[in-house]
């Protein structure tokens, strides 16, 4: 992992990320390798229930080359069932615990919208938040984002899951994106967050062609001086277009993460850890 000291650099929001006296050098793409403690995740081999098997797996996109390690315990995808927050907080706590004492070194994000799972899961040894709903569905998330100091993925969305994609008519795409993203990145300052990371929220109310759309352009986000992650692993605006499956959506999720490297984005989100590295050295030798 390539971690280096505060002291080691001079500190620039768009290409390092802090964890307490440490720093990601994001000059080189990384990787948050995805795990799901969930029975309905839309890709099958994501799902993971039991500990032996979520150890398994971590310790495998860890060899594999993970950089960060993505847990969540709530369905996010378009259609998803309700989880309530004591459900959500069963699934995750006691493995962002395990997780914690069998990986300490490994950067452990936690992929929830609520506040009161972001706090246990921070303080059990979590690093860092990432929020589909940009703090949208619980507004005391922010309060402890900024309490912990911890990265915060910012993630564009509209609705919740069970009615986003009935959510995708934009004045224009771009420019609401840009107001969206501006108007959050002051909040978050307000409250001294200072390490936000982007992300355009490729599937949540967004069409299929705005999907594309939204990737074509991604390189115009740069203005905003924040670093950029994308989620596009295996999704639907791949396997859809494809008229293929989840299960048969690898090539196509290497095609979109080459263009996205091409267009600057400095974290891929991802189901398959070795191909992304892969992907990444190639670009990397490119360049």
């Amino acid at each position: 992992m390539s971690k280096i000291s505060v002291e080691d650099t001079n500190y620039s929001p768009n290409q390092l990320l802090r964890f307490g006296e440490k720093l990601l050098d994001l000059s080189v793409p990384k990787i948050m390798g995805i795990i799901n403690c969930t029975p309905d995740s839309f890709y099958q081999e994501s799902r993971f229930s039991k500990y032996d098997e979520i150890h398994r797996e971590v310790e495998r996109k860890i060899n594999d080359g993970a950089d960060i390690i993505d847990l969540g315990a709530v369905s996010t995808r378009p259609g998803a069932a309700e989880v309530s927050e004591q459900e959500e907080l069963d699934r995750i706590l006691p493995l962002v615990e395990q997780i914690h004492l069998h990986f300490p070194e490994v950067i452990l994000s936690i992929d929830s919208f609520r506040a009161r799972i972001a706090e246990a899961c921070l303080n059990a040894g979590a690093d860092m938040i990432n929020d589909i709903s940009a703090s949208q569905f619980d507004s005391e998330l922010i309060e402890v984002v900024s309490r912990h100091q911890c990265p915060y993925v910012l993630m564009h969305s509209r609705g919740t899951p069970q009615n986003m994609q009935e959510l995708c008519e934009y004045d224009n795409l771009y420019v609401d994106l840009c107001l969206f993203f501006s108007e959050k990145k002051h909040l978050l300052r307000k409250h001294g967050i200072q390490d936000i990371i982007l992300d355009p929220g490729f599937g949540f109310a967004k069409t299929l062609e705005q999907n594309y759309e939204l990737l074509k352009m991604l390189d115009r986000f740069h203005f905003l001086e924040l670093p950029i992650m994308v989620g596009l692993s295996r999704k639907s605006m791949i396997y859809k277009l494809l008229e293929s499956s989840p299960e048969e959506a690898l090539n196509g999720t290497t095609v979109l993460h080459t263009i996205a490297l091409q267009q600057g984005a400095q974290i891929l989100r991802v189901h398959d850890v070795r191909e992304a590295r892969e992907t990444i050295r190639l670009m990397h030798q490119l360049q």
